[in-house]
């Protein structure tokens, strides 16, 4: 707390005024302000208009500015006790992250796409540099954080074994195709749609639909194989699979006659 002290002065003759207002400093002899905490004093700064002031003019001045700030400490106490931890939800927040330089054009997309339906859905306002640092700003912080996981979504990498919530986005004959994570699309064959046999994948699942699904495997031309199959569809937890392993080719021969 924080409080400006003032004087009047008369020959020998003083008083020194507490929590001064404009005309006291204007027709006082001295602006002297003292802020500090319970501990003691962290900041002076003074303002006279007269030649010098005495060791006892200050030590009144400093004793009542002390009696001062106690009482204002009080009634910031009452208000709050200490420092909040965190800022206001709405308080106006800025927040960067960084991504691969070669990983920008997939958040800004094609002419813009993705990165004006990113600032539209989540509302935070979203810059991206040359190289690769995205500087996110809204004063809600929900919003920071939505942007924020729609980014990382797009330019991280899907792991193996990793369950992922994705949407339907293009039924065919064979299966589903599934986006997930943001930007990627992976396919659930009609043989990893649910254990029982199935004549049609729109039996299952149609175009637009949530689902939970597994990654099976990225071959070396970075498709994905997914699994709905081997996931709880109501609590995205990983079941086990019922499925027997498939054996393992035999190697070699045997001789021949």
């Amino acid at each position: 707390s924080g409080i400006a002290m003032g004087l009047i002065k008369e020959g020998d003759d003083f008083a020194v005024l507490s929590d001064i207002l404009g005309d006291e400093d204007h027709l006082g002899d001295m602006d002297f302000k003292v802020a500090g905490t319970e501990k003691g004093v962290t900041a002076l700064q003074m303002d006279i208009k007269i030649t010098g002031i005495t060791k006892e003019i200050m030590e009144k001045a400093l004793e009542q500015a002390a009696g001062g700030r106690a009482h204002i400490l009080d009634e910031m106490n009452k208000a709050l006790t200490g420092a909040r931890t965190e800022l206001s939800e709405h308080a106006p927040r800025i927040e960067t992250m960084k991504i691969p330089s070669d990983k920008i054009r997939e958040v800004i997309g094609t002419g813009g796409k993705v990165i004006r339906e990113i600032v539209e859905v989540t509302g935070a306002k979203v810059n991206i540099e040359d190289d690769g640092t995205i500087k996110i700003a809204s004063s809600v912080a929900s919003e920071i954080e939505a942007a924020k996981a729609w980014i990382t979504g797009i330019v991280a990498e899907p792991e193996v074994g990793t369950i992922y919530k994705g949407k339907v986005v293009r039924i065919m004959d064979f299966g589903a195709f599934v986006n997930f994570m943001g930007s990627r699309d992976g396919l659930v064959h009609i043989s990893e749609l649910v254990e029982d046999r199935v004549e049609k994948v729109t039996d299952v699942v149609n175009e637009g639909d949530e689902v939970y699904v597994k990654c099976l495997e990225i071959d070396g031309r970075g498709k994905v194989r997914l699994s709905m199959r081997v996931v709880d569809q109501e609590t995205g937890e990983e079941i086990a699979d019922a499925r027997p392993p498939k054996a393992s080719p035999k190697k070699g021969g045997g001789k021949r006659d």
